[in-house]
């Protein structure tokens, strides 16, 4: 094969490893998550009280696993974020937890264009060539229409990461931000089909990024 145009890392994460959190395993990220929705800075908004917890399907990458977490809140607003922690082995069990929560008042109910309800954050970097960094970003998220089967990352183009619904919900990792190009991600049945399509940023959202780099 020739050589590659454009270097990437391309599927980094471990796919998901395991089922979903129940019993005292869902009790620990339950308490974990919590705890950093209580750190959030909200202002002047009322967060209320964290309502059922929705847990992602997990995704390691660099020696730590990342389980994405959402739940609405009593007031109406999404609370979303991650479990992060070592994974541990046969003689340890997992530890050195790290959290983090944010919220938005932007719901899929609000907006019925929405095709995949979407939330992502950077957990770290991969440098490229020429010293260009690509923000390795956690993406988690549902589908808003029936018949999804696999989800993936593209940049570009290109596929840099995939990963199969788990009762209907998925979590990618893979690089964003790279060489002036940006993440899209889609929903693809069973058979092949694409079904839905978004970009992590709005047309807005890159033009500002398109004036910084000016």
């Amino acid at each position: 094969m020739p050589p590659e145009d454009r270097l990437v890392c391309r599927f980094i994460a471990e796919p998901p490893q395991e089922g979903a959190p129940y019993g005292r395993w869902a009790d620990t990220l339950r308490a974990e998550f919590l705890a950093a929705c209580e750190r959030i800075d909200s202002g002047d908004d009322d967060l209320g009280e964290a309502g059922e917890l929705v847990f992602f399907p997990d995704r390691t990458w660099a020696g730590r696993t990342y389980v994405p977490v959402t739940s609405r809140s009593t007031t109406g607003l999404d609370l979303y974020g991650y479990v992060a922690y070592s994974p541990g082995d046969a003689e340890h069990e997992p530890g050195d937890f790290e959290a983090m929560a944010d919220y938005t008042d932007e719901t899929a109910e609000a907006n019925p264009d929405w095709k995949l309800d979407l939330c992502e954050e950077v957990i770290g970097g991969w440098r490229g060539e020429h010293g260009q960094v690509a923000a390795m970003t956690l993406v988690w998220g549902v589908p808003m229409k029936p018949g999804g089967a696999i989800a993936t990352a593209e940049l570009a183009g290109l596929a840099v990461d995939q990963c199969a619904l788990v009762g209907d919900r998925f979590t990618l990792l893979a690089p964003d931000a790279y060489r002036g190009d940006y993440l899209d991600i889609k929903l693809w049945s069973a058979g092949g089909a694409e079904l839905a399509s978004e970009s992590l940023y709005s047309e807005d959202d890159e033009d500002e990024d398109e004036e910084d780099e000016g």
